[in-house]
């Protein structure tokens, strides 16, 4: 086959597909010529309506707390996930793989509106880590509707070392649907954050 004919393939291809294109446009063009005014006027109220809720949540939201990662006793935490139907919790200690979580957790907490993002210190709280069997730190308890319905276990699901991405995180949550997949963003995506060092640890509340 020569260039010629490569040309005539791949020309006659493109011409298909924007054929395609411009008899969807048509379509829709032809649907809104066929609207009268009732119509139009009926859409726009639609929106609103939907952009209102979408607001009146959007400030519920950020009244509970959501849109920020925030450190809570472990008395809150009953409070909280009953509150928040979408829950995030990162049981931690001073080390540095909870660090490298906290980094991750803070920038989906803001991308994430529809979830409430909060952590709680491990060793502070012996009665929560008892009840969901916290053992490895950082643990993350997903929770839906008060219930804990799935963990994250150190970095093992993440690529198994701390240089896993925001992204990666992200998929995981969403994953369990603890979390949209297209977030109510308060701002653009950061980069993510990475830096390998160790990897998650045993929790044991004598050690370092």
């Amino acid at each position: 086959m020569d260039g010629s004919q490569v040309s005539q393939i791949i020309e006659k291809q493109v011409l298909t597909v924007v054929k395609a294109v411009e008899d969807q446009l048509d379509e829709q063009i032809a649907a809104l010529d066929r609207l009268d005014v009732d119509d139009i006027e009926a859409l726009r109220e639609r929106r609103l309506q939907q952009m209102k809720k979408m607001a009146e949540k959007r400030n519920k939201w950020i009244s509970l707390g959501h849109g920020e990662y925030t450190d809570v006793a472990e008395k809150e935490f009953f409070s909280v996930v009953k509150a928040s139907e979408r829950v995030v919790c990162h049981f931690y200690r001073e080390n540095w793989p909870c660090k490298v979580m906290d980094k991750h957790l803070a920038i989906l907490a803001q991308q994430h509106i529809e979830t409430r993002f909060i952590k709680i210190h491990a060793e502070k709280s012996p009665f929560l880590t008892e009840k969901l069997r916290v053992v490895v730190l950082p643990t993350l308890a997903l929770v839906k509707l008060a219930k804990v319905e799935d963990y994250v276990v150190g970095f093992n699901e993440l690529g198994g070392t701390d240089d896993f991405s925001t992204e990666d995180l992200e998929e995981r949550l969403a994953k369990s649907q603890v979390i949209f997949s297209e977030g109510e963003a308060s701002r653009p995506k950061p980069t993510a954050v990475k830096r390998s060092v160790r990897q998650s640890e045993a929790y044991s509340s004598d050690s370092d």
